[in-house]
């Protein structure tokens, strides 16, 4: 016979569960974690560092500056090595002036790595990063101007001062003063910097390597191909408005101290490149704020 279970006395209920009390608006939360690494809000400074970083870690800076050098030295050696190999008289032609041809081929290289600032992170995708990490889009394009333009200067003129030296210094002849000096030196390194700001512009408004760079190529050369086919007597004012304004006639006289009787002289070339890219960066700067990356 199976006994029958003792009744047992109902169970408290069990306590409902205690759960965090909210905070009260405007009060100090009581549970707030504070990270122990400081936070601050990012500065111009902050993506000058990243972007230089940037710059000087890619192999592209290295290749292009590197071929740069190299025109530079090699061409301008040569050229003062062939004037004095051949005994020949100069006359009244500047010993500097035989280091144009080396910086106008190496001005290629300085267009090339000013695409290629900006336009790389658009074909890579990194541009989103760059973005996500420093929203405000002026200072991002704003910093990758001043490095890319403090890099260029340097080396530019640096290389065209050591060039000028060994040139002097092959050839010899009467030496050249101050004025010529500054602007063989410091006047052409502003110029080939201002021209890959134009570049850095360039890239961030069609946003393509290759389309950039063959824009830039073509502001380069086509305003000399086209003067070149200008036989007639009535195209003849544009025709020498060409010469005297296109990219190389502008450079060469940063190596000629003489005034000129048209067109640009002394460093009017430098302000005129300095125009050119202010106009270009303004534009490239309302078009990375109102187009989506």
């Amino acid at each position: 016979m199976t006994t029958p279970p003792t009744p047992q006395a109902p169970s408290p209920q069990a306590p409902s569960p205690q759960y965090a009390p909210q905070p009260v608006p405007g009060a100090a939360p009581q549970y707030a974690y504070t990270s122990p690494i400081p936070v601050r809000a990012a500065t111009l400074g902050d993506a000058i560092a990243s972007e230089w970083t940037k710059i000087r870690s890619v192999r592209s800076t290295m290749w292009t500056l590197g071929v740069m050098i190299v025109l530079l030295v090699g061409i301008g050696v040569l050229a003062a090595i062939a004037v004095d190999a051949t005994d020949s008289d100069i006359g009244t032609t500047p010993v500097l002036s035989f280091g144009f041809f080396g910086v106008l081929l190496g001005s290629i290289c300085v267009i090339t790595l000013g695409v290629l600032t900006i336009s790389s992170e658009y074909g890579t995708g990194m541009i989103r990063t760059t973005l996500t990490a420093c929203p405000s889009r002026a200072r991002v394009l704003t910093a990758k101007a001043i490095v890319f333009f403090l890099l260029t200067f340097t080396i530019t003129t640096v290389t065209a001062a050591v060039v000028a030296m060994l040139q002097v210094a092959i050839i010899g002849g009467e030496s050249a003063d101050g004025s010529a000096w500054l602007n063989a030196t410091v006047g052409v390194g502003l110029y080939v910097a201002t021209l890959g700001l134009l570049s850095l512009a360039v890239g961030a408004l069609v946003r393509h390597s290759a389309g950039a760079i063959t824009i830039m190529i073509g502001v380069v050369l086509l305003p000399l191909v086209l003067a070149m086919f200008m036989m007639s007597q009535s195209l003849e004012d544009l025709r020498m408005w060409l010469f005297e304004y296109s990219i190389p006639s502008q450079l060469s006289v940063l190596y000629d101290t003489a005034p000129a009787d048209s067109g640009p002289s002394g460093w009017g070339s430098v302000l005129i490149m300095l125009g050119l890219s202010a106009v270009a960066l303004f534009s490239a700067y309302l078009s990375l704020d109102r187009r989506d990356v």
